[in-house]
């Protein structure tokens, strides 16, 4: 097998993996549905993973390294503080309108503890590198309240996650302006007064 092929099956085995954990959480994952969903023999599934702890954190990393990518896409770090804060928070604002699987994988990892052996949250850390930076030089500039960077995302860009759902579940529709003011309010929550 080609290392081409050998990527391809992993991937296909990761994405599948990544559908049931959204469907039906990470109790609802066994290696023989996971085969059977990504249309592979349950052995095939031991060739990439050592066993289900191990595809869970490779499976967590492949979601946060394709979140990264989309929440910090477009982002310079020579753009303003607040440019930055808005590019991040539509793109993430765009993501979860069009993919809720990766948001609903990401959430039940969330709720996971991680190995202590393992350095998944500091690989995670690097990930959304840029995020950091902002929240850092933010403090740095007495713009942001002096609080921990994951306090001040909860806080503003993970509002975006929350309205976008409910945008995409129809159970309220935000126009433009809607966005721009949440955009507003969301900044206005961490900055300092």
């Amino acid at each position: 097998m080609t290392d081409t092929t050998l990527n391809d099956k992993r991937e296909q085995i990761l994405q599948s993996a990544e559908s049931l954990v959204a469907q039906s959480g990470f109790q609802g994952l066994s290696m023989q549905k996971l085969a059977n969903e990504a249309g592979v023999a349950a052995g095939t599934i031991y060739r990439y993973f050592k066993d289900k702890d191990d595809l869970l954190i490779q499976l967590r990393l492949h979601v946060a390294t394709r979140l990264a990518t989309a929440v910090q896409a477009n982002v310079t770090d020579d753009m303003p503080l607040k440019l930055r804060y808005r590019t991040m928070w539509l793109n993430i604002w765009k993501l979860a309108a069009s993919n809720t699987s990766a948001l609903n994988s990401r959430v039940q990892y969330e709720s996971l503890p991680c190995s202590e052996g393992h350095s998944s949250r500091e690989q995670e850390r690097e990930m959304f590198a840029k995020v950091e930076q902002m929240f850092v030089e933010g403090k740095q500039q007495g713009i942001f309240r002096p609080l921990a960077n994951e306090i001040l995302a909860a806080l503003s860009l993970e509002v975006s996650v929350v309205l976008a759902r409910k945008h995409a579940a129809n159970i309220y529709q935000l126009s433009e302006a809607d966005l721009d003011a949440a955009i507003e309010a969301s900044w206005d929550a961490i900055i300092k007064h």
